[in-house]
């Protein structure tokens, strides 16, 4: 193996590992506010990819469907909880919260898709559709198991991961897809052509994984995420909802997961059921940092890339 050939697997390895920093740094923070080992984290990648594939060719993607089912679902939870515990002056303001924002965010991409936006506006649209699925999924298959063991979670967390891929060959079939590039340029470093789809990779998880320590450490609802995570009773006392707090760090996940979709769309082929094995590689960086550390994850995760990329 000549130095060039390092080069290249190097480039490959640091792309592939800013990837799955991303989604380790998700998965740790699911994990230690809400105890959900969050298998279906790789759903999000995929659905992220595919969305913005629906978009450019001008059709309204499946994950709109998706994101009004889950919004059905929650707001019928909602209004059993609501009767069930005396509050039914209360339903009509809930399900304007629960449905209001997913109907309107499918009017909005029954407008959009048609007029062929440009790429920046695509991703937006994306991210709009993809984010509030995550919080939507919290409230329909994990909140009512809040105080349930962690192997219960688990166990509900697998069976989310499949009905997600059985809904995304439904919704996309088994043909994958490949987004266009955010640049085209080359970036030529010590004889290593660079494409740019790579150098915004880079910059993007960097400039991500910045406003989340940012977020962490000087904003009040990260602090509060912070304080769940090292003691969930702690926090409640201290009139931190547990629920909130939950709610936000699912919302945080699928952001996470959709940005990545979107970022490694243009350099690999995504299929219905790509996100699996992305999340998984996610998985085993979280795993590194032992579920509670969000530098060794980072760290762990490049180990990923490269042991993938020189293997």
């Amino acid at each position: 193996m000549d130095f060039s050939t390092i080069l290249i697997l190097s480039q490959d390895a640091f792309t592939s590992g800013a990837i799955y920093a991303l989604l380790s740094l998700a998965l740790i923070l699911v994990f230690g506010v809400t105890r959900v080992v969050f298998i279906p984290q790789g759903e999000f990648v995929s659905f992220g990819a595919l969305t913005l594939a629906s978009l450019q060719l001008g059709v309204v993607p499946g994950t709109v469907w998706l994101l009004l089912i889950l919004a059905c679902l929650a707001a019928i939870m909602e209004t059993v909880r609501l009767f069930l515990s005396g509050a039914g002056q209360k339903l009509p303001r809930s399900l304007a919260l629960i449905l209001g924002p997913p109907l309107v965010i499918a009017a909005l991409i029954k407008v959009c898709a048609p007029m062929h936006l440009p790429l920046g506006w695509q991703v937006l649209l994306t991210m709009l559709i993809v984010m509030p699925m995550g919080p939507l999924i919290y409230r329909v298959a994990f909140r009512p198991l809040a105080d349930a063991s962690p192997l219960v979670l688990l166990i509900a967390a697998v069976a989310v991961h499949f009905v997600l891929v059985g809904l995304g060959l439904l919704f996309f079939g088994a043909e994958g897809v490949r987004t266009p590039p955010f640049s085209d340029a080359q970036l030529t470093l010590a004889g290593l052509n660079i494409s740019g789809q790579s150098l915004w990779v880079y910059a993007t998880s960097l400039i991500f994984i910045g406003l989340l320590a940012w977020f962490f450490n000087k904003t009040l609802y990260g602090k509060a995420l912070r304080a769940v995570a090292f003691n969930r009773n702690g926090a409640r006392l201290v009139g931190i909802s547990p629920q909130l707090a939950g709610t936000l760090s699912f919302a945080l996940a699928s952001a996470i997961g959709c940005l990545s979709g979107v970022l490694i769309g243009p350099i690999t082929t995504i299929y219905y059921d790509s996100g699996f094995l992305v999340g998984l590689k996610g998985f085993v960086g979280a795993i590194v940092g032992g579920l509670a550390s969000y530098p060794l994850a980072a760290a762990g995760a490049l180990i990923v890339g490269f042991s993938e990329s020189f293997s």
